[in-house]
């Protein structure tokens, strides 16, 4: 007969390497597709080819991967999560694409012939098989991970980033076979003139289209209406597919008509969605600016962290301060710290809108304040640095009463 501890302990074990072992698997298959993509680009196309459509796919991908960086400073996304995130649109989302684009392709030329056939292809088939293969990581994250959702900004970058490695497959493609037709070219035609319309006009542009799949999850996040939390992605999903297929149907008008509908439709669209990610990020922080004072009075942090905690610039000169003072390991823990702290305002935000369960509250409060003392120690070099007998968790429960009550 097995000894009980030895057998909770076991299980424990099993729970971790499982916790760990599947997230790895789903990278390594991912990654496994998006070679696959890859190995199909160099076969249709040829090898010099292939290569001069991802050394020209890099540029764009590089631009609109820096700007979904700006937007996630303030809760840094997992790093594994982003890298799961890209590596679905590049890999997972390309290849059902690829394969679900054909076999409506088939559906079309039953319906239709001629040129009506490509149209309908380009206008209908592909805005929706390719959004929602690029929906698909995106919704299924939010179902499994709901805790990684604080607010809209997450559903964005999670969305935009699965967008830019499907676009980063797919330019390879375009510059590839442009190279492969016309050679470099110019303005008129070849690699340069797919360049300018897809690296320098619109390379944000199947970022946007999933940006509103984002948007609407962001939405689903701040209602406790069960029918509401499904309306909202679905409306997000129609409504990537209308600028999608808005978009796909220009490029075939061509000359001033494309420029009409990219200036009057789509800018605007660009210019609105960054002003809401750059509203929502200002109401990141205040949101932790508020929920500060309640983490300071529970001994989750010290008075002096108050301000450093509350601005961004506050807390990159905190952390430079740290690395030139004890070195880039000791900044990282610094950074860590920063994390869980948020994610802990974050967490009492939800508590106070109702938007979470009290046992859910419980079991990820308990990881974010482990993660927290953790980071701290690191940081200060102390074991002693956060005491759990200083912690009063009691004053985060009062908190949300008092806010309750007001409302």
């Amino acid at each position: 007969m097995s000894h009980p501890d030895l057998s909770d302990a076991r299980r424990t074990q099993s729970h971790k390497h499982q916790a760990v072992g599947w997230p790895v698997a789903g990278l390594i298959l991912l990654g496994m597709c998006g070679l696959t993509m890859l190995g199909i680009a160099t076969a249709r196309m040829g090898y010099v080819a292939a290569t001069v459509g991802a050394l020209a796919a890099l540029l764009p991908v590089g631009v609109v991967f820096g700007a979904i960086v700006w937007i996630d400073r303030w809760e840094p996304e997992p790093p594994m999560m982003l890298l799961g995130a890209f590596l679905w649109g590049a890999g997972g989302a390309t290849a059902c694409a690829f394969l679900l684009n054909d076999a409506m392709t088939g559906f079309g030329e039953v319906l239709f012939d001629g040129s009506f056939e490509e149209h309908f292809a380009l206008v209908v088939t592909a805005p929706v098989v390719e959004e929602a293969a690029k929906a698909l990581f995106v919704i299924a994250l939010w179902i499994r991970r709901r805790s990684e959702f604080n607010g809209m900004v997450d559903g964005i970058v999670y969305a935009a980033l699965t967008a830019a490695g499907f676009a980063f497959i797919e330019n390879i493609f375009y510059f590839g076979k442009a190279f492969a037709q016309t050679g470099l070219g110019d303005l008129s035609g070849g690699v340069v003139a797919v360049f300018v319309l897809r690296g320098l006009l619109a390379p944000f542009s199947h970022p946007l289209f999933s940006a509103m799949v984002g948007i609407g999850i962001g939405m689903a996040t701040r209602t406790r209406n069960r029918r509401m939390r499904a309306v909202w992605p679905t409306l997000g999903f129609l409504t990537a597919v209308v600028l999608h297929a808005v978009w796909n149907g220009s490029t075939t008008l061509g000359g001033d008509r494309f420029l009409n509908v990219y200036f009057v439709i789509m800018v605007p669209v660009f210019l609105g969605t960054g002003w809401l990610v750059v509203w929502q990020r200002r109401r990141e922080q205040r949101i932790v600016a508020q929920q500060l004072p309640a983490l300071q009075r529970a001994g989750l942090i010290v008075p002096s962290e108050l301000e450093l905690l509350a601005s961004l610039s506050e807390r990159r000169g905190w952390k430079r301060k740290v690395r030139r003072s004890a070195g880039p390991e000791a900044a990282k823990a610094v950074r860590d710290y920063q994390i869980a702290v948020t994610e802990l305002a974050f967490l009492q935000h939800r508590a106070e809108q109702g938007n979470t369960t009290s046992a859910v509250r419980r079991k990820r409060r308990e990881k974010l304040i482990a993660d927290l003392k953790e980071a701290r120690r690191s940081a200060s070099g102390s074991p002693d640095a956060i005491r759990t007998a200083h912690i009063k968790l009691d004053e985060l429960t009062r908190t949300n009463v008092r806010r309750s009550s007001r409302r």
